[in-house]
């Protein structure tokens, strides 16, 4: 009895120095104020253990090893509090104090922690657990009982509604429980506990809340979904179970650090293993973001030019998929496209999507699926699955729809990789540019078949890089007559115009002279074959595949800003564009989001270069690649420039580089000279000269 009441006056103690007991007075007026009397009144106190052990060490271990009884504890001096300051009038007995303890963090100790890879055997306490991991489905809101209030049948007992005296009939509470179903706090059956009559329910006072149940998966699952080598591991999802303020506190494809009571729920014949929600916070896991030797060097040596040290890494990149020099301008929007993608906050991500053009899908496919193992998140998508979100039942006996993440939302803030988009039905196209233009995917849920009033429609934002290549050589073949095909446009095979449009990059992977790009690759793939696990190339072994990882980690983190410089050379490039891109039928071909696209591209390649401040250079860089891609799309204009405009020559040596930073300076006079001709107002900021 002494440790009880030692308890209480801690409890007290630690509600008046957190801040806690000012909020519940709060509360209480809330309550108080309320015209409606209800059978349970709730209560949310937020609990920090670290600070509870300072005070009280035995009330802590109570709080993270018997929390029903930590609970009661704080029940009790909650109610104590109602009656000693008469904070409500319509509080009766202690019963109707329903007291959720919401702990701010666990002990940083492997006990704490559940690893949903390991599935818990046993029964185990019913204590708080700490668990990561990614959410991939979701029911839509329901009701639950919070709590109920029973009367017995019996006239003559004190708990009748005949025989309420000074204690208006609230003897007789039923409140949820962590792990309880909807029968276990409300059914027939209960009995008084006075003279063991049954009781029946007062439906009046039932008290509901809402409640939404989430499937969680480990993080470590995305690597079952990516690229990375097929294992015999399997992972099952977690049900997840958010009652009240919990509910659309995650969202789909989105990681989160729970701390939840797992619970096992009878539903005869079967037994269901779930977590009762308390906290719920995003977790972004740590990813090594740190320069290595080797770049350190090679951005120290081509500090000479803003554009170096970004060639090098496309020349250089995915060696152990396609030989140096191979498919650069591809290589260069890939890693643009990396940088860009933000895991911690997918909210901020500046989409680039890209679309390659080419007549070798499987080379261009193994690239893509290359770059993609070094995203922070990266999902490749399965033409059998679904790409935005799919429905089905709920299994819990709510009868709720149950929304499932598809590819797209997986792969929230990284990159969802798409393959040939021949394979793809016209329907899936449609979404595709559907989602593409508007960065949303709509759900449609029939209410009849879900247990709804009325059909609902959902919207989920999508909110990753998007990678497709096309084959050239399917479909129907370009017309022969000249008159027809626009100079500078791409056969684009069997992906629709439309499509093609609504991606931010298309790049076509050349070929220039097919004996040339056939014969490394031919040599290539036998000595893979011959000399597996072998440096093919000596010139690259020293920048790794984990070099790249670390390095687009790191240029991810850089936060940039862009110079008046590169702001007025993208300005002036889009008003000269949409200027003699433009007819008095159809209006510019050059939509309102090539600025935006104009601005990610500037901002990725100062990251990729490892600079905080966007230069001019890097805005060049982005209007040569955008003036590519839309001449694909719609045909050359008055600014002429040659398809492989980044990359015009080989990069063998430092002469290659010298001539390539000559030739990138003449494009960069000649952008000026389009800007100044074409742009209404460019006079005021670009001069002739």
């Amino acid at each position: 009895m002494a440790e009880l009441l030692e308890m209480k006056e801690a409890i007290v103690s630690y509600l008046d120095r957190s801040g806690g007991l000012i909020q519940f007075v709060e509360d209480c007026k809330r309550y108080n104020d309320s015209p409606q009397s209800e059978a349970v009144y709730r209560f949310c106190i937020r609990v920090n253990p670290t600070d509870l052990i300072e005070l009280d060490a035995w009330l802590a271990d109570c709080l993270l090893h018997d929390p029903f009884r930590a609970t009661a504890l704080f029940q009790s001096v909650c109610f104590l509090s109602i009656k000693t300051l008469s904070l409500i009038e319509n509080i009766h007995t202690e019963n109707q104090v329903n007291v959720v303890l919401k702990l701010t963090h666990l002990p940083p100790f492997p006990e704490y922690f559940l690893d949903l890879c390991k599935f818990p055997r046993g029964y185990g306490p019913m204590r708080p657990v700490a668990m990561e991991g990614l959410t991939v489905a979701m029911t839509r809101i329901t009701k639950y009982t919070q709590g109920a209030r029973f009367l017995c049948t019996d006239d003559g007992c004190p708990f009748s509604r005949a025989g309420l005296l000074s204690v208006p009939g609230f003897h007789h509470i039923r409140v949820h429980a962590p792990g309880a179903t909807e029968s276990v706090t409300v059914r027939s059956g209960f009995t008084c506990a006075l003279c063991s009559t049954p009781l029946k329910e007062d439906v009046k006072f039932r008290v509901l809340g809402d409640k939404q149940l989430v499937e969680m998966v480990p993080a470590q699952a995305l690597d079952v979904l990516s690229v990375h080598t097929p294992c015999s591991f399997r992972y099952q999802s977690v049900t997840l179970f958010l009652r009240d303020e919990l509910c659309n506190s995650m969202r789909m494809g989105r990681l989160y650090r729970v701390v939840g009571i797992p619970a096992h729920v009878h539903q005869w014949p079967n037994i269901t293993w779930s977590v009762e929600a308390n906290t719920v916070e995003p977790w972004t896991p740590e990813h090594p973001s740190f320069v290595s030797s080797n770049f350190q060097a090679l951005l120290a040596a081509s500090a000479c030019s803003p554009w170096r040290f970004t060639a090098i890494l496309a020349n250089t990149f995915g060696s152990p998929v396609v030989p140096p020099g191979l498919y650069s301008t591809l290589k260069l929007a890939l890693l643009l496209s990396l940088v860009q993608t933000s895991e911690d906050d997918p909210d901020s991500l500046n989409y680039l999507d890209v679309l390659a053009l080419t007549n070798d899908t499987l080379i261009i496919e193994r690239l893509m699926a290359y770059s993609l193992g070094l995203a922070g998140r990266g999902i490749r998508h399965q033409v059998t699955g679904e790409l935005f979100a799919s429905l089905s039942r709920d299994e819990h006996g709510t009868g709720a729809a149950n929304v499932h993440a598809g590819s797209a939302l997986l792969a929230s803030g990284g990159v969802c990789l798409l393959g040939d988009l021949a394979s793809y039905r016209k329907d899936k196209m449609e979404a595709l540019q559907s989602a593409l233009e508007t960065r949303t995917a709509a759900l449609f849920i029939p209410g009849k078949k879900y247990g709804e009033d009325a059909d609902q429609q959902l919207s989920f934002p999508i909110q990753c890089n998007f990678w497709a290549l096309g084959d050239i050589t399917a479909g129907t073949k370009r017309s022969l007559i000249c008159d027809s095909a626009i100079l500078g446009t791409a056969e684009m095979g069997s992906v629709p115009a439309q499509v093609a449009e609504a991606f931010s990059l298309l790049v076509q992977c050349r070929d220039v002279g097919r004996d040339r790009a056939l014969l490394p690759l031919v040599v290539h793939t036998l000595r893979l074959a011959v000399r597996p696990g072998e440096p093919l190339y000596p010139a690259c072994m020293q920048f790794t595949t984990r070099d790249y990882q670390e390095l687009l980690a790191q240029a991810r983190g850089l936060q940039v800003v862009l110079s008046p410089e590169a702001e007025k050379l993208i300005h002036g490039y889009y008003m000269a564009s949409r200027r003699v891109r433009s007819d008095s039928t159809q209006g510019s071909s050059l939509s309102v989001a090539s600025v935006r696209h104009l601005v990610s591209l500037a901002e990725a390649h100062s990251k990729l270069s490892l600079r905080r401040v966007v230069l001019e250079e890097d805005a060049v860089v982005a209007v040569l690649l955008c003036e590519n891609s839309v001449t694909l799309k719609h045909g050359a204009s008055a600014l002429v420039i040659p398809p492989d405009a980044l990359f015009p020559c080989d990069l063998r040596d430092l002469d290659s580089l010298h001539r390539r930073d000559l030739t990138l300076e003449q494009l960069h006079q000649q952008i000026l000279q389009f800007v100044f001709a074409y742009a209404p107002g460019a006079a005021g900021y670009i001069t002739e000269e």
